[in-house]
């Protein structure tokens, strides 16, 4: 019998699909508003969210990492190590997340200066005062993110979605009171963002604390030390990490050369990045599905099921990315025009959401939801080494190349992003069918 009915499947997936939806929406919705106030304001607001993406990763990865290990555990049908890992990862990822947030206020606009050299005068202004914000609520999100993986783990996504509604409801009303009422721009955005975080922290926390739960923290909230169990969070959340940080300086190396080519560009990718974080939504969450599906199946050492489920998602993946896409390709220009762009910007825009949406059909599911049924059968040692190396080489390597040697700009970025896509794609999918994955020695956990 399979772990797995297709009701358990749809139970996870679905709510996982809708919050990523959510958020991405509520993202647009955020961008919009900003974008209302002044373009210098979204382009500050995006290169900020650019920043925030690297150093978030760092503690999202150790999410994705204890999320793993409890998933393994609750295969092995051990809740007690399942919430000694629960416990651990609070504990980790908080500690953690302070030190970002420390770092992030001390280094401010040194580190923005440092990244995105001069930029003009008002763009850096805005990306400064948001960046203060955001940072405040680094420590908020983390404890959140942790908590809604070890959900995930358990199978349960609906109490994540129903937070997420509620965070993401605090965060586009304060948007609106801020940027409409009070008539600010990158502050408002950024208090309403810091606001919603605390709430979606307390929750989470409250959420993870029932002791009814087959993987919660500790009543008293002894968290203690374990680093037995660290050290398996660390096997994926390592690996996991260097990657994500790896991928986040390489965008940000491509977002200093996209400054250079000056804000029309820099507005431009920040709406392509806003529609494109909503287009490949159906392949993002089979991805984290894989994490909980593989991670129990494995830590069951039932590999044939585990095959059976990555064939399985991944052919809804495909599916719903093609219907999700065919759809933003047809509504390109009119999504393009609900921003207030210059037309030099508006035009690139809808021209590279094209680009972006063909592509993704094609190279997105194999080249990033793949790569979690690997890390959560202890291979994110592979995943990372190819992560690497395609970033370098072909993501940043051949945007230069095409973006600034060549003149083509902003669409000759995209264009070095897909090659970078192609290549994973081909990389993941070799090492699942030679089945490597399978005979990794799992320690036991």
């Amino acid at each position: 019998m399979k772990l797995f009915t297709k009701k358990d499947l749809y139970t996870l997936i679905i709510p996982l699909i809708l919050e990523q939806m959510l958020g991405v929406t509520v993202g647009m919705a955020d961008t919009v508003m900003v974008s209302s106030v002044s373009e210098a304001a979204m382009a500050g607001v995006s290169l900020v969210d650019t920043v925030n993406i690297l150093l978030i990763n760092i503690f999202a990865s150790l999410a994705t990492g204890g999320a793993v290990v409890a998933a393994r555990y609750l295969g092995q049908r051990n809740e007690e190590k399942a919430c000694k890992t629960a416990n651990q990862l609070i504990l980790a990822i908080t500690s953690i997340s302070l030190v970002v947030m420390v770092f992030a206020l001390i280094g401010n606009a040194k580190i923005l200066h440092l990244i995105f050299g001069n930029v003009e005068h008002d763009v850096m202004k805005s990306a400064v005062v948001y960046f203060n914000l955001t940072a405040l609520s680094f420590p908020f999100l983390a404890i959140y993110s942790g908590s809604t993986a070890l959900c995930r783990s358990m199978g349960n996504t609906k109490i994540s979605l129903m937070t997420s509604i509620l965070v993401n409801v605090i965060n586009i009303t304060g948007n609106a009171i801020f940027v409409y009422g009070f008539h600010m721009g990158a502050d408002g955005v950024g208090s309403a963002t810091l606001i919603s975080r605390i709430v979606g922290a307390l929750v989470m926390l409250f959420v993870i604390h029932n002791q009814k739960r087959p993987i919660h923290i500790d009543a008293k909230f002894k968290l203690g030390f374990c680093p037995f169990i660290l050290k398996r969070i660390s096997r994926v959340g390592i690996p996991t990490g260097i990657d994500n940080c790896i991928f986040q300086i390489g965008k940000l190396l491509v977002q200093s050369l996209i400054a250079g080519f000056g804000t029309a560009a820099i507005a431009a990718n920040a709406v392509v990045g806003t529609v494109a974080g909503f287009a490949v939504i159906p392949a993002s969450s089979i991805g984290l599905a894989l994490l909980t599906v593989i991670g129990q199946t494995v830590g069951a050492r039932a590999y044939d099921d585990a095959k059976y489920y990555i064939i399985k998602l991944m052919k809804v993946a495909y599916i719903a990315m093609a219907i999700l896409n065919i759809f933003i390709i047809l509504l390109a220009k009119q999504i393009t025009g609900l921003y207030h762009l210059s037309p030099e910007a508006a035009t690139m825009a809808w021209q590279i959401i094209t680009y972006h949406s063909i592509c993704a059909m094609i190279f997105w599911p194999t080249g990033f939801s793949l790569p979690n049924a690997l890390r959560a059968a202890d291979d994110a040692r592979f995943t990372m080494i190819v992560s690497i190396f395609s970033m370098w080489t072909w993501r940043i390597g051949l945007s230069y190349i095409l973006g600034e040697y060549f003149g083509m700009g902003l669409f000759g970025i995209w264009i070095a992003m897909s090659v970078d896509w192609v290549f994973r794609s081909i990389c993941f999918l070799v090492r699942m069918l030679h089945g490597k994955w399978m005979n990794i020695k799992l320690e036991d956990v």
